[in-house]
């Protein structure tokens, strides 16, 4: 007969089942991995701030994404590694840092969309209106698409762990190695059924809003482009356009695994880590690929080396 404990605030979590001879190989591991993301997105999103060059609308509105990506991973990964190097009798978490946990894990997911969106938009007007580009994203447009992406992902995740919240639980334990909102309402006894018909409408909505923009808005550039006898319209949109997508593919497919996964208990340690790198890979590689692709951001960052090669020639010399 199950044992249930009822409201406990200490929760367990099950976390990595990681064999005794490469615990420190995989917390190296997820070191490197978490100071990579902190430092390139950290480093990025300075620039943007701080290079005015910068403060075109396109690169204030993908600002967005390397803030959320320090923020959904800063709450997690450091939490997975102190679990890691704990037996799994002693991972434990209260039921409060739990809830903030997951949180930020669904904010993390949701904003990404939500930013994605928005940027899609500004390459719509970019390139289908170039002449009243200018008027429409002025900086208070800015302001109103980067309020209503996080404005937006904030509501709907606020009642996704609303609904989980007003459960009464009879269990304990975690079966993640971090919390979300599908492990929190695991450990209720009662009717779930509110909750899966919302995370299901949740799920779909961000999901086929996320990908019925994308199309919509290609589509049109992909128009105006084959109509357009202009060289250099046609190799800027091919820049910026297909940077956004690999980005926004990246993040897409991530996200489907990781909800495909959950579809299958039998494999919940292939779960647990296709959960994990949702949050490492495209954290790591949205930086990277918008430093590579953008023009603007590498001459931005070539100009700042430049700056400390000469400052140390002037150091050494005096």
């Amino acid at each position: 007969m199950e044992n249930y404990t009822y409201n406990s605030f200490t929760l367990q979590l099950e976390g990595l089942n990681v064999h005794k001879d490469y615990v420190y190989l995989v917390f190296i591991s997820l070191l490197l991995a978490y100071i990579f993301i902190i430092v390139l997105n950290v480093g990025i999103a300075a620039l943007i701030l701080i290079d005015t060059n910068l403060h075109q609308p396109m690169y204030l509105l993908f600002c967005n994404l390397p803030i959320n990506d320090i923020l959904g991973n800063s709450i997690m990964l450091p939490r997975l590694l102190m679990d890691i190097l704990l037996p799994p009798s002693e991972r434990r978490i209260t039921y409060y840092e739990c809830v903030v946990q997951a949180f930020t894990s669904h904010m993390f997911g949701t904003t990404s969309h939500t930013v994605l969106i928005i940027m899609a938009f500004d390459r719509y007007v970019a390139i289908c209106n170039p002449l009243r580009y200018s008027t429409i994203m002025t900086n208070r447009m800015v302001v109103k698409l980067t309020a209503s992406a996080w404005g937006v992902a904030f509501f709907l995740v606020a009642i996704l762990l609303g609904l989980t919240i007003r459960l009464n639980r009879c269990r304990a334990m975690i079966m993640n190695p971090y919390c979300d909102n599908a492990s929190l309402f695991k450990l209720s006894c009662e009717s779930v059924l509110i909750n899966n018909i919302y995370g299901l409408t949740f799920t779909v909505l961000l999901f086929s809003s996320s990908i019925g923009s994308m199309v919509l808005t290609y589509s049109k550039i992909i128009i105006v482009c084959l109509t357009s006898n202009n060289k250099s319209l046609n190799s800027k949109a091919l820049k910026t356009c297909s940077t956004h997508l690999v980005v926004f593919l990246i993040m897409l497919f991530s996200g489907f695994i990781v909800i495909l996964m959950h579809r299958f208990p039998q494999y919940s340690d292939y779960r647990k880590l296709t959960a994990i790198l949702f949050h490492v890979v495209p954290c790591s590689l949205n930086p990277i690929i918008y430093g590579l692709q953008s023009a603007e951001i590498s001459r931005s960052l070539l100009k700042v080396f430049c700056r400390r090669s000469e400052q140390r020639k002037v150091v050494n010399s005096s």
